[in-house]
């Protein structure tokens, strides 16, 4: 049985993640199997939109299947898991024909890389989004390096840092989402989706989006920008931590709180990624760069610690390696930024790091 549910229903290609008691987490092979719909559906005239939803009441997708990685000896899986969906997040972002995605409910990690980088990005009052990599000794891939930095002030520094997860106010705050759609309300849209004429734009698609749409309610993000643009300027995870410790208001004190149970050495690593991320000019530049790095987190990181602590043993208890900030090589992280595998994009230029 595939986990993943290909089928045109009137003018719309439909692309359903189907392993819901997994909560939709994306494995290699339901990778194939999306790019593989999208082949399907650019190739059909009849085609005029591409909807992504999750089956079940749970989420999107949680995220990429750790278990896997975790279970397999060295890199050699990693490499081509990671090469085949980075290069379909960048399709999708590219994408020749309207692409919907709907974040209804959980949607984490290899999650955001389907949905954040589509043309048309829809949340419910259900959505709850995040990167949480930092948490498991990782960094906000698929993307999340290009997405994060593009945030107003330093709310993504603070989104990648914290792995804190977010709804739809902040999500559509954050510009990783365009449209509040109630979860009600979503078969309808779907309906009027499916009844569009084959050679409808994405003005048509957009239009069908706001006629459902409602009006998010206050993000809370935005009540806490003062605090999160002048603690998370910096450029030095250690700079941050002291400016969270002099603001001394609540948010700063549970934030500095939230920081020191990560991965130091990914917190450093991730910080780094997120100023090389701004600077970019396009997305597959940092999917590159998050590639290479992702790769030495699984080497010799803390990326398997995080996945056995989290996942494997459940005992929520990492053993990070350096334990302290003090204690991160920065040579270490200046490593884990060089090339240690082809690259993703062998045709584009790689920019510098």
């Amino acid at each position: 049985m595939s986990d993943v549910i290909v089928e045109r229903v009137g003018s719309l290609g439909r692309i359903r993640l189907d392993r819901p008691r997994a909560l939709n987490a994306l494995t290699h092979g339901m990778v194939g199997a999306i790019d593989a719909g999208l082949d399907r559906f650019l190739a059909d005239p009849n085609v005029a939109a591409i909807l992504l939803t999750g089956e079940g009441e749970r989420g999107l997708c949680a995220g990429g299947d750790l278990r896997s990685l975790y279970e397999t000896d060295g890199t050699s899986f990693a490499e081509t898991f990671w090469r085949d969906e980075y290069r379909l997040d960048a399709r999708i972002a590219h994408c020749e024909k309207p692409f919907v995605a709907v974040m209804d409910g959980i949607t984490m990690g290899g999650g955001v890389g389907l949905s954040g980088h589509a043309r048309h990005r829809i949340v419910t009052e259900r959505s709850r989004i995040a990167m949480p990599e930092t948490g498991i000794g990782y960094l906000p891939d698929v993307g999340g390096t290009w997405l994060l930095p593009r945030a107003p002030g330093e709310t993504g520094t603070y989104l990648g840092l914290t792995g804190e997860a977010f709804g739809a106010a902040d999500a559509i705050l954050s510009g990783f989402a365009d449209a509040l759609v109630p979860a009600g309300a979503l078969p309808g849209l779907i309906e009027a989706l499916t009844a569009l004429p084959p050679s409808a734009d994405d003005a048509a698609v957009r239009a069908l989006i706001a006629r459902a749409a409602r009006a998010p309610e206050a993000a809370p993000l935005a009540g806490a920008r003062a605090v999160i643009d002048r603690c998370f300027a910096f450029d030095r995870v250690e700079d941050i931590l002291a400016a969270l410790a002099a603001d001394g208001s609540d948010f700063a004190i549970r934030t500095h709180a939230t920081l020191l149970e990560k991965s130091p050495a990914s917190l450093v690593l991730t910080l780094c990624l997120l100023r090389l991320g701004r600077a970019s000019a396009t997305l597959e530049a940092c999917l590159e760069r998050e590639f290479q790095a992702s790769l030495a987190l699984l080497a010799e990181g803390d990326f398997r610690e995080g996945i056995r602590a989290a996942v494997i043993d459940k005992d929520k208890a990492p053993r990070w390696s350096p334990a302290t900030l003090a204690e991160v090589d920065p040579d270490r992280i200046v490593r884990w930024l060089e090339p240690r595998a082809a690259p993703v994009f062998p045709e584009r230029a790689v920019e510098p790091n």
